[in-house]
């Protein structure tokens, strides 16, 4: 294990995640609850800092708080099979996928809904008529 020692700040800085993500990843055990300071304040080691490089990159690429658990589960099994992680990586990239396909729709939509705008009064506004119930 790294002997180096880092902050609460320092971690935050080094990773682009405020302080009050890194409390939250700590209380739900994405993160583990860090030695005390003689003054009573946090202190991080480098595997910290690793593991929530990891945690940040995961979320960045949209994985869910339980996929982002899993994925740590598993890449503790240097050993293992990658198999899980494929199954997780694949089943977001459905989800990833079906959202991508639900904004397309939304966009088509929208564009339509411009597209007939006449831009007069917004008694005849179309875009008002689409939004207000039937």
């Amino acid at each position: 294990m790294n002997s180096q020692h880092h902050s609460i700040g320092e971690l935050g800085k080094a990773t682009a995640t405020k302080v009050e993500t890194i409390r939250y990843y700590e209380r739900i055990g994405l993160l583990a609850v860090p030695d005390r300071t003689a003054g009573n304040y946090r202190s991080y080691s480098s595997d910290d800092l690793a593991r929530l490089s990891f945690i940040r990159r995961a979320r960045n690429l949209g994985f869910s708080i339980d996929q982002v658990r899993a994925l740590l589960g598993l890449s503790g099994e240097q050993d293992g099979e990658c198999g899980a992680v494929d199954v997780i990586a694949r089943k977001h990239l459905k989800e990833v996928e079906r959202k991508i396909a639900d904004l397309e729709a939304l966009q088509t939509e929208l564009r339509d809904l411009i597209r007939r705008c006449k831009r007069g009064k917004i008694a005849d506004c179309r875009i008002i008529a689409a939004l207000s119930p039937a």
